[in-house]
């Protein structure tokens, strides 16, 4: 999950209307002097000019910079188009053929893309799920990496040292023995997603009146539930580098509500059928990315204040998949 930045988009915005209100006609090539590493080697993109996409939140900015500097390594011609705002927005560019490639949440689009309500438990088994359905709207979706972005609420130490909150059934509990207690702050798309506050209200029974929630920006929810008193609880994303940072305690999903969102690559058919090469410079990448190396890679941009772009290309250093050239 990170941030899944899904808008509601009428159903008139579509096709080059809603690719063109997306700005996906902009983008900058990336000039890095990389070269093969472990991945790349014999530079099997070579003479191939692709499009890499994202959503505009670090993590996805990241992980997109990820396969915009594996491609680049392995020779390719690469326009980066990151920072796309909303999820429809970056997925249509793929779809449509605009951009070549994105990391995508399997359980953003089995709930909000293709519309299922019920979450398949078992990761590999959803990724298995979305894969084959995804098929025929032009997308291939790679295998899926152990990093599990999804939901949950947070509260700040300070405030949690009267509560004793552990799990979101305690928050329903507290807002039945208490209603006056329980303040959220939540981004917009939280706030309407079946997967997200309403789905979540409804499965725990909590009855939290409208006048207790308040809507804001997803960054600002961290340091509200931090430091100010207005949030007792804050929508949070299980792999943000703020919650460690802030010291947030997290609620356990005890019920299991929330999907699973294990990042993968989310590739146009018929780019990945030109050069196939693609899977095997982007599966070793998602092999390693985890749920705690999502959060110290998020940590050094939203917390430490570094480029995304860098932080990817660091990594991917560190690591030995590519190296300077």
């Amino acid at each position: 999950m990170r941030r899944r930045g899904l808008r509601t988009v009428p159903a008139a915005l579509t096709g080059a209307a809603l690719l063109a209100s997306c700005g996906l006609t902009s983008g900058s090539p990336l000039v890095d002097n990389v070269k093969p590493g472990s991945i790349g080697q014999g530079e099997p993109l070579k003479g191939a000019h692709l499009v890499i996409t994202s959503k505009n939140f670090s993590e996805n900015i990241i992980l997109g910079e990820m396969i915009g500097l594996a491609f680049k390594a392995a020779g390719a011609s690469v326009l980066d188009r990151t920072n796309i705002t909303g999820s429809i927005g970056a997925r249509e560019a793929v779809k449509s053929g605009q951009a070549d490639a994105m990391y995508e949440y399997t359980g953003t689009a089995w709930i909000t893309y293709l519309g299922h309500t019920e979450p398949i438990k078992d990761p590999q088994e959803q990724w298995q799920a979305v894969h084959d359905e995804d098929l025929k709207h032009g997308l291939t979706w790679l295998p899926p990496s152990t990093l599990d972005n999804t939901y949950s609420l947070a509260i700040s130490q300070r405030n949690n040292a009267k509560y004793h909150l552990k799990t979101l059934s305690d928050v329903a509990a507290l807002a039945k023995k208490d209603p006056k207690a329980v303040t959220l702050c939540v981004e917009n798309e939280f706030a309407s997603r079946q997967d997200g506050l309403p789905g979540m209200t409804k499965a725990y029974g909590m009855d939290i009146p409208s006048s207790r929630i308040q809507k804001m920006d997803a960054g600002i929810v961290y340091t509200q539930v931090n430091k100010s008193g207005s949030c007792l609880l804050g929508e949070v994303y299980t792999t943000d580098g703020r919650i460690k940072s802030m010291n947030l305690t997290v609620m356990e999903d005890d019920k299991g509500f929330f999907p699973n969102y294990n990042a993968a690559p989310s590739v146009y058919s018929k780019a990945i059928k030109k050069y196939p090469a693609i899977a095997g410079l982007l599966n070793p990448i998602s092999a390693k990315l985890t749920t705690a190396v999502a959060q110290e890679l998020n940590a050094k941009v939203d917390v430490d204040g570094q480029d995304p772009h860098d932080v990817a290309k660091d990594w991917l250093i560190k690591e030995g998949f590519i190296k300077k050239g």
